[in-house]
């Protein structure tokens, strides 16, 4: 397995914006998983090389996910963020367009969001 590096502030208020940054090897599809205590780790937004996107609905609107090719790098940019959106996130690579982390072969080590009241 080979780790993807991740980086970002972790920390905002609510209404605030951030954006994460996820070093990954050249694949067909990329995503951001979210983990909160206690659960199990669910998709919140997924790319594909042709650019195509999909997200999970409570971040529809406030999400955007995009890649830069030349770089290797994926990002998550989250605006109008929320209490509820507080979790561990998680960066992905692999071959299917999915939300299910079932279909993702490599993963960063994770980074804590939290958003503050």
């Amino acid at each position: 397995q080979v780790p993807l590096v991740e980086s970002g502030r972790g920390s905002v208020q609510a209404g605030g914006s951030l954006r994460l940054s996820c070093v990954v090897p050249s694949s067909r599809c990329m995503a951001w998983f979210r983990q909160f205590p206690g659960s199990e780790r669910e998709g919140v937004a997924v790319i594909d090389r042709g650019g195509r996107t999909a997200y999970r609905d409570p971040v529809k609107g406030r999400f955007t996910i995009s890649v830069d090719n030349a770089k290797n790098t994926l990002y998550l940019e989250m605006n109008n963020a929320r209490p509820e959106d507080t979790a561990m996130y998680y960066c992905a690579a692999g071959r299917e367009f999915s939300l299910w982390d079932g279909d993702y072969s490599y993963w960063g080590q994770g980074i804590q969001v939290t958003v503050s009241r």
